[in-house]
Protein backbone atom coordinates (compact mmCIF):
# COMPACT_ATOMS: atom_id res chain seq x y z
CA UNK A 1 0.00 0.00 0.00
CA UNK A 2 3.12 2.18 0.78
CA UNK A 3 4.76 1.38 -2.43
CA UNK A 4 1.20 2.39 -4.74
CA UNK A 5 1.02 5.69 -2.22
CA UNK A 6 4.65 6.63 -3.23
CA UNK A 7 4.03 5.93 -6.89
CA UNK A 8 0.70 8.41 -6.43
CA UNK A 9 2.47 10.88 -5.19
CA UNK A 10 5.32 11.24 -7.72
CA UNK A 11 2.77 11.09 -10.53
CA UNK A 12 1.00 14.02 -8.81
CA UNK A 13 4.10 15.63 -8.71
CA UNK A 14 5.03 15.59 -12.45
CA UNK A 15 1.56 15.72 -13.73
CA UNK A 16 0.87 19.06 -11.62
CA UNK A 17 3.01 21.61 -13.13
CA UNK A 18 1.63 21.02 -16.66
CA UNK A 19 -2.03 21.06 -15.06
CA UNK A 20 -0.77 24.49 -13.31
CA UNK A 21 0.15 25.72 -16.52
CA UNK A 22 -2.89 24.76 -18.30
CA UNK A 23 -5.37 26.36 -15.50
CA UNK A 24 -2.75 29.31 -15.55
CA UNK A 25 -3.24 29.56 -19.46
CA UNK A 26 -7.11 29.34 -18.68
CA UNK A 27 -7.38 31.86 -16.16
CA UNK A 28 -5.37 34.68 -18.12
CA UNK A 29 -7.87 33.56 -21.28
CA UNK A 30 -10.98 34.24 -18.46
CA UNK A 31 -9.27 37.77 -17.51
CA UNK A 32 -8.95 38.67 -21.62
CA UNK A 33 -12.78 37.41 -22.43
CA UNK A 34 -13.77 39.21 -19.31
CA UNK A 35 -12.63 42.58 -19.68
CA UNK A 36 -10.06 42.69 -17.64
CA UNK A 37 -6.77 43.82 -19.17
CA UNK A 38 -8.29 46.90 -20.14
CA UNK A 39 -6.86 48.31 -17.45
CA UNK A 40 -4.91 45.65 -16.32
CA UNK A 41 -1.69 44.04 -17.41
CA UNK A 42 0.59 41.29 -16.10
CA UNK A 43 3.53 43.25 -15.19
CA UNK A 44 3.10 47.25 -15.58
CA UNK A 45 0.70 49.17 -14.52
CA UNK A 46 -1.86 50.58 -17.28
CA UNK A 47 -5.19 52.26 -15.74
CA UNK A 48 -4.88 49.75 -12.58
CA UNK A 49 -1.84 48.09 -10.91
CA UNK A 50 -0.35 45.39 -12.63
CA UNK A 51 -0.96 42.07 -11.79
CA UNK A 52 2.22 40.86 -10.32
CA UNK A 53 2.51 44.38 -8.07
CA UNK A 54 -1.00 43.08 -6.85
CA UNK A 55 0.28 39.74 -5.90
CA UNK A 56 3.26 40.76 -4.42
CA UNK A 57 1.20 43.37 -1.85
CA UNK A 58 -1.51 40.41 -1.29
CA UNK A 59 0.49 37.00 -1.48
CA UNK A 60 0.73 37.17 2.75
CA UNK A 61 -2.33 37.76 3.39
CA UNK A 62 -4.69 35.26 4.33
CA UNK A 63 -7.89 36.87 3.79
CA UNK A 64 -7.02 38.54 0.47
CA UNK A 65 -8.88 36.20 -1.78
CA UNK A 66 -12.07 36.97 -0.31
CA UNK A 67 -10.96 40.67 0.11
CA UNK A 68 -10.28 40.94 -3.40
CA UNK A 69 -12.56 39.24 -5.00
CA UNK A 70 -15.28 41.70 -3.06
CA UNK A 71 -13.31 44.47 -4.63
CA UNK A 72 -13.43 42.81 -7.89
CA UNK A 73 -17.14 42.47 -8.00
CA UNK A 74 -17.89 45.53 -6.22
CA UNK A 75 -16.11 47.91 -7.50
CA UNK A 76 -13.19 50.40 -5.29
CA UNK A 77 -11.43 53.49 -5.06
CA UNK A 78 -7.70 54.69 -3.03
CA UNK A 79 -6.33 51.29 -3.11
CA UNK A 80 -4.56 51.93 -5.88
CA UNK A 81 -4.79 55.31 -6.40
CA UNK A 82 -7.49 58.05 -7.07
CA UNK A 83 -8.88 56.29 -10.00
CA UNK A 84 -11.69 53.79 -9.44
CA UNK A 85 -11.96 50.67 -10.43
CA UNK A 86 -15.73 49.97 -12.02
CA UNK A 87 -17.92 46.76 -10.37
CA UNK A 88 -17.74 43.91 -12.55
CA UNK A 89 -21.25 42.24 -11.79
CA UNK A 90 -21.11 40.81 -15.48
CA UNK A 91 -18.79 38.66 -14.10
CA UNK A 92 -19.55 35.38 -12.50
CA UNK A 93 -18.73 34.88 -8.90
CA UNK A 94 -16.97 31.63 -9.73
CA UNK A 95 -14.84 33.44 -12.53
CA UNK A 96 -13.71 36.34 -10.19
CA UNK A 97 -12.37 33.42 -7.79
CA UNK A 98 -10.04 31.74 -10.43
CA UNK A 99 -8.98 35.40 -11.33
CA UNK A 100 -8.04 36.41 -8.11
CA UNK A 101 -6.48 33.06 -7.18
CA UNK A 102 -4.75 33.20 -10.62
CA UNK A 103 -3.85 36.91 -9.64
CA UNK A 104 -2.02 36.24 -6.24
CA UNK A 105 -0.44 33.00 -7.49
CA UNK A 106 1.60 35.27 -10.32
CA UNK A 107 5.27 35.47 -9.52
Amino acid sequence: MKYVMTLIAAAAALIAPGAQAADAKAAEALAKSSGCFACHSIDKKLVGPGYKEIADRYRKDKGAAASLAQKVKAGGKGTWGDIPMPPNAHVKDADIKTLVDWILSIK
